[in-house]
């Protein structure tokens, strides 16, 4: 599936307007489901499915011995189902309503690794540009503007890289695309357009990724996870200007 869908609209400045094509950014519903219950619906850009279900599921602790080699996606009625099968048990307690502009949910099951043996630093000067590539990069934000990005970096490497309409998806992806991939998140980077409140860097912890930038703020208790849990939090990152608020000494200054 597409992630846009085109549109016609009345576009209009002062006293003018016209008839144009614009693209829309999609919106389609994925229901989750594991040993054939189903776990969550959520309202995505219907783009990188199977790595938004990997994503969410295992960074939200919500089954134990995840077989991904055996998952399946199917399309149906205009919804698409990802079909996952898991050895160990199924947690579907303590689902919470999350922040996310399109209504997320996170069960918050997983723990959360440790980042505070992480050794890595990084030249404030590469982050600032890696997050002006981050954000001048070609896609669907260019093609809509309404969708958030997520990239995962390795060095200068991006490693994986998603766009959806809610900033909750947008990390799942990228998160579920490095486990696919095979990926070890130790040693990377996680760049977000979003504001990072306590969902979010959650993720982030549970996988122990050490630096997380935003050009956005982020909230009080996701300062205090990331604080907790050993990651560096960047954010508001405008051109030379940045707030570094958990663990500094990753950030090279000077």
């Amino acid at each position: 599936m597409k992630g846009s869908e085109p549109r016609n609209v009345l576009k209009c400045k002062a006293s003018e307007s016209s008839h144009v094509e614009d693209s829309l950014a999609a919106e389609g519903r994925l229901n989750i489901t594991i040993n054939g219950t189903k776990v969550v619906s959520l309202f995505c850009t219907p783009t990188m499915l199977r790595e938004l279900a990997v994503g969410f599921v295992m960074s939200e602790g919500i089954a134990d011995g995840v077989c991904v080699e055996r998952m399946s996606l199917m399309h149906q009625d205009g919804e698409a189902t990802v079909e996952m099968h898991a050895e160990g048990e199924v947690n579907l307690e303590g689902g919470t309503v999350t922040s996310g502009c399109v209504g997320g949910m996170s069960f918050g099951g997983k723990e959360v690794k440790s980042a505070h043996e992480d050794t890595l630093q990084v030249k404030s000067t590469a982050l600032r540009s890696a997050m002006k590539r981050f954000l001048l990069k070609d896609g669907l934000y260019t093609e809509t503007g309404c969708v958030h990005r997520a990239a995962l970096l390795d060095g200068d490497e991006v490693i994986a890289y998603a766009e959806d309409i809610g900033r909750h998806n947008a990390v799942d992806k990228v998160i579920g695309g490095a486990i696919l991939d095979g990926e070890d998140f130790r040693g990377k980077v996680l760049l977000a357009s979003g504001r990072l409140s306590s969902e979010i860097v959650s993720k982030c912890a549970a996988w122990g990724i050490p630096i997380v930038a935003s050009r956005a703020a982020p909230t009080a208790r996701g300062v205090s996870i990331a604080e907790e849990a050993g990651v560096t939090l960047v954010g508001f990152m405008r051109g030379e200007r940045y707030n570094i608020y958990s663990h500094p000494k990753r950030i090279i200054t000077s």
